[in-house]
């Protein structure tokens, strides 16, 4: 049987979490933890020559700088590796083994790569170095590519192939799969590696399917302490080596990881929290790169139904390859639910024909300056119309609904209060509901903005589409960068403060360009009036 071997990834993988910078201190006293623990290697950092040097992070761009963070260490007899992304470290900056701190260095690189990443792992053990070749996102790889992989490395025989499971998308049985390809086809030389992340809660998991393999060749697994690393996280490093402890006869003393955790770990949990979560669920159930789910979720217009239903129209290599422009046009496509609403749009004219019109968002003023509110419909006698919110202190004829996120979370409180509701045809009803109003959402959509689904913008296109020659707004404050954007601080968005100048130019433009068809007052003070 080969030798079952433990890799700590904590200060590279987890420094995705803190832009790695740990800290001086904690860089070496992690290190101490780690190799005092026994653990076989310790992955320190990034070489990286687009990064500064920087005492306090694990990613520079020299080898030379190894030393100068970790030089005069014990090492013991734990193996020192750094890590490199194919491409952002010219071999230039890679000083031969037997000059530099590391005794290997780990290549990451996804498929379209191979050949010239493998060359690039070639130029590296030509230095002396132990080289691992690490197969970014192992899951997009078919059979047939994982074969050519293994010609390649066959030819420059690195010290280990790796499978790196990127998003976190495979269970046991996508794993033993391809264990079994590697295990047959690979020269029995070479080291066979997993490295595992938690959006299924899987890392673990995998990580003992993986010691378990029975092969002649070395098997080697990745940890983090306490599961800190990028996305959900890796295998916790210390739950792998009380396994290999229990199971494999090792002698790792986790006492030392457990220090580790309480002494420099903790305090980068909060506020980051890595670890399974929503988010990370839906971009592992959906086979794709996470960043599409964040830039839906950013928009805080889509259920999460909704986003998953959309994350499920992803095609190809266009999943695991974040592409903006084609997530921006199947949003688009999703939200845009053509409709006939001729006959609604004509129920809708004949209700509001005549009537004076108040329009209530949910900026602060809407309670710090509520007496001119209650002046404005005590005087006026307006039709009072809500968007994507039910108010507190008044009473309203509709409630203009274009936000599925938003109805998601008042739908039971619209089916107490038998609300009148104006929706988009974005937005999907409960089973029990029902809109009085279904108004076109591709009509509505400001298509050349940023945000396309503007509430404020889309019902004044709407009233302007009725005929409506005006209307008076309270609680649509614009945006500030500095001060809180609404009443009710659950509905901030960090993204929001920083757009906020831009929101509120196209929104001053817009009104600038409906002025002769349709005129805006303010009740309440407003970065929208000129």
């Amino acid at each position: 049987m080969g030798k079952k071997l433990l890799l700590d990834c904590t200060l590279r993988d987890g420094g995705y979490v803190n832009d790695w910078r740990f800290g001086h201190d904690d860089l070496v006293s992690v290190f101490e933890r780690v190799v005092d623990a026994g653990v076989d290697f310790i992955e320190v950092g990034f070489l990286d020559d687009r990064r500064p040097f920087d005492p306090d992070r694990s990613i520079m761009p020299h080898s030379d700088d190894m030393e100068r963070i970790y030089g005069g260490l014990d090492r013991k007899r734990t193996l020192v590796v750094g890590m490199i992304d194919y491409g952002t470290c010219a071999i230039e900056n890679i000083r031969p083994c037997g000059e530099c701190f590391l005794d290997g260095i780990r290549v990451i690189f996804k498929k379209h790569l191979r050949e010239p990443a493998l060359a690039f792992c070639a130029q590296l053990k030509a230095l002396g170095y132990k080289v691992f070749a690490q197969l970014v996102s192992v899951t997009s790889y078919s059979d047939e590519e994982m074969l050519d992989l293994v010609r390649l490395a066959n030819e420059v025989k690195p010290y280990a192939v790796s499978m790196v499971d990127t998003y976190g998308l495979m269970h046991q049985n996508n794993l033993q799969h391809l264990i079994d390809i590697l295990d047959r086809n690979l020269d029995p030389g070479i080291a066979l590696g997993y490295h595992g992340h938690n959006n299924f809660q899987m890392g673990y998991a995998n990580c003992i399917t993986m010691l378990s393999y029975d092969t002649e060749r070395d098997l080697l697994v990745d940890g983090s302490i306490y599961g800190m690393g990028k996305s959900a996280g890796n295998a916790p490093i210390e739950l792998i080596a009380m396994y290999m402890n229990e199971r494999l006869g090792k002698r790792y003393d986790i006492s030392q990881l457990m220090e580790a955790i309480d002494a420099n770990i903790t305090k980068f949990y909060r506020p980051a929290t890595w670890g399974y979560n929503l988010f990370y669920y839906l971009a592992a159930s959906n086979d794709c790169h996470p960043n599409y789910v964040s830039f839906l979720m950013e928009k805080r217009t889509l259920s999460v139904r909704q986003i998953d239903g959309l994350l499920k129209r992803l095609q190809g290599e266009k999943k695991l390859l974040f592409d903006k422009a084609y997530i921006e046009e199947l949003y688009k496509d999703y939200q845009t639910n053509d409709i006939n609403d001729e006959a609604d749009r004509e129920r809708l004219r004949a209700a509001l024909s005549g009537r004076k019109i108040l329009v209530l968002g949910p900026g602060t003023s809407i309670r710090t300056e509520k007496e001119r509110v209650d002046a404005y419909i005590a005087a006026e006698r307006p039709t009072v119309i809500s968007i994507n919110m039910i108010p507190e202190a008044w009473d309203t004829d509709y409630i203009f609904l274009s936000n599925s996120k938003r109805y998601v979370q008042l739908a039971t409180r619209l089916l107490e209060g038998g609300h009148r509701i104006i929706a988009t045809s974005n937005v999907t009803p409960t089973a029990e509901g029902a809109f009085e109003y279904v108004l076109n959402f591709s009509s509505l959509m400001d298509a050349e903005a940023e945000f396309i689904d503007n509430s404020l913008i889309m019902l004044i296109k709407a009233l302007a589409g009725l005929g409506v020659k005006g209307a008076a707004f309270a609680g649509f404050d614009g945006y500030s960068a500095e001060e809180s954007n609404y009443y009710n601080a659950e509905r901030e968005y960090d993204f929001v403060k920083a757009k906020a100048d831009g929101l509120n130019a196209r929104m001053r433009a817009f009104l600038d360009e409906m002025k002769d068809e349709f005129a805006a007052e303010f009740v309440t003070t407003s970065r929208y009036e000129a």
